[in-house]
């Protein structure tokens, strides 16, 4: 396996990062090498003895960056949104990669869409939601692309990374393969389910090892969580994890946990609901993930009914039922009346967030519970620009006041799915009508939004807001078709 940044750079990784020579800390991690790594080190060894050795200056000469993707695009809002994404495009698809040694990037055999901003790779939950729109402007051929460079990955790491670096190899995100390919199945046919069977499995088997640490019993229940076997600062964030590092038991266990959970960070994973220095992600058993896996196991069911294995049929057959059982009985709370975290120290959690719309998203929902989470989403989180993710306010990005693109597709399906027709599509109106609004004002697709004060923008998090924006895109063209 390629090695890391850290690795290959060493002594240098830990100067340019904690010099904060760069704003961002992701930007030296994904810069590409113009000479030989030994030869980048030796050098850095020597000079740095001298007494103007200018850090930065040393960096600049020995690397470059990428090219900025969408640096050529000029934004035009006199066209529609539709348009705008569909012009952007281009701009966010990277052809299939060449290898360059001492870079960080992992390359893919088959072209793909990045976000965008400073995220210049495939990311793996976020490719789901960009395949949306893919989908609604024909691009049928390029989710294919995708789907394949996802299945590479599998069979090559063993799993889907974050994204394609090596500095994010030892975590996955939420595992959205399986709806990959049955949205690709959709349009293209059942037997895509077949030919994918492989990889759906060996993605499975991922979660499921003793391996991953990602599987936990619980009475007489197995369900998942999130969890990351490095415990030690991320590459990409260095200087902002040294700063945190020592103030709480095995801290960067669970910040590289929360960051596989996609929703780096939010209260969900806080132990005192508002700061880092709590976190502990991977002692909660989080309700999306578990809804995920339960489609995941159901598709490789059906797959193996297409292929006619019975015995697999079956297994997973018990598998998914299994979990639908444990999703009902641990990760419900009847007297909150929602889906909930379940922390493994203290039980049930009783904090309603978003990732309560997933089992109506996968209709693991009965329709009385779906009922009352309706209620609870139209009376609590339903604001002017959409969906809120969470009702506490914090300084981290996937809480209140932000609205995020997945979370409104996931929100919207779920209340349509049980006959909350009119509610879905109040929100749909109000999130596209703000991705619009945006737009107008400057010319640009975001990652999040702030969904309560329609003058602001998002805020929150460890980097600027970033615009592009894949899955904002894909949503919103898939929301147009839905509404």
């Amino acid at each position: 396996m390629t090695k890391t940044p850290d690795q290959i750079y060493k002594e240098l990784f830990e100067a340019v990062q904690l010099e904060r020579i760069f704003k961002d800390s992701k930007t030296f991690v994904d810069l590409i090498p113009l000479f030989p790594s030994e030869q980048i080190l030796s050098d850095f060894q020597l000079e740095k003895q001298n007494q103007d050795f200018d850090l930065k200056e040393f960096v600049l000469k020995n690397f470059k960056r990428e090219t900025q993707l969408t640096s050529d695009f000029k934004s035009d809002t006199t066209q529609s949104v539709s348009n705008h994404i569909a012009n952007l495009w281009k701009y966010l698809i990277r052809e299939k990669d060449d290898e360059v040694k001492g870079s960080s990037l992992i390359p893919l055999p088959y072209p793909y869409v990045v976000p965008g901003g400073r995220f210049k790779e495939i990311y793996y939950w976020d490719s789901y939601f960009v395949m949306l729109g893919l989908a609604e402007h024909g691009q049928v051929d390029m989710i294919e692309n995708m789907v394949k460079n996802f299945a590479y990955l599998i069979e090559t790491i063993g799993h889907i990374p974050n994204g394609n670096r090596s500095y994010f190899v030892s975590r996955s995100q939420p595992p959205f393969f399986a709806l990959m390919v049955d949205l690709l199945a959709q349009l293209k046919g059942d037997e895509i389910l077949i030919q994918y069977l492989p990889s759906l499995e060996k993605e499975y088997e991922f979660w499921m090892s003793p391996q991953s640490n990602r599987k936990v019993e619980i009475d007489e229940f197995t369900l998942n969580r999130y969890f990351d076997n490095k415990n030690f600062p991320r590459e990409e964030s260095y200087e902002e994890d040294v700063q945190l590092n020592g103030t709480f038991p095995n801290p960067m266990l669970h910040i590289r946990a929360a960051c596989e959970s996609g929703w780096d960070f939010s209260s969900r994973w806080l132990d005192d609901k508002k700061s880092l220095e709590k976190i502990k992600t991977a002692d909660i058993l989080p309700i999306d993930l578990n809804c995920l896996l339960y489609f995941l196991e159901k598709t490789i069911c059906k797959a193996n009914e297409l292929s006619g294995d019975t015995s697999n049929v079956e297994k997973y057959k018990s598998l998914y039922g299994n979990r639908l059982k444990a999703i009902q009985t641990i990760l419900y709370n009847n007297e909150i009346q929602a889906f909930v975290d379940y922390d493994i120290e203290k039980g049930k959690s009783t904090q309603l967030t978003l990732a309560m719309m997933f089992p109506l998203f996968f209709k693991i929902s009965n329709s009385a519970q779906a009922d009352i989470i309706a209620q609870k989403i139209e009376q609590y989180f339903l604001k002017d620009g959409g969906v809120v993710t969470t009702l506490l306010q914090t300084e981290e990005q996937w809480d209140f006041p932000n609205g995020w693109a997945p979370l409104q597709w996931m929100t919207v399906k779920g209340l349509d799915n049980y006959g909350h027709h009119q509610l879905a599509k109040e929100i749909a109106q109000r999130w596209c009508s703000l991705n619009e609004k945006v737009f107008q004002d400057t010319g640009l697709m975001m990652e999040k939004y702030n969904v309560v004060d329609l003058s602001l923008k998002a805020g929150g998090g460890e980097y600027d807001v970033q615009e592009g924006f894949g899955w904002t895109n894909g949503v919103y063209l898939a929301l147009q078709v839905y509404l």
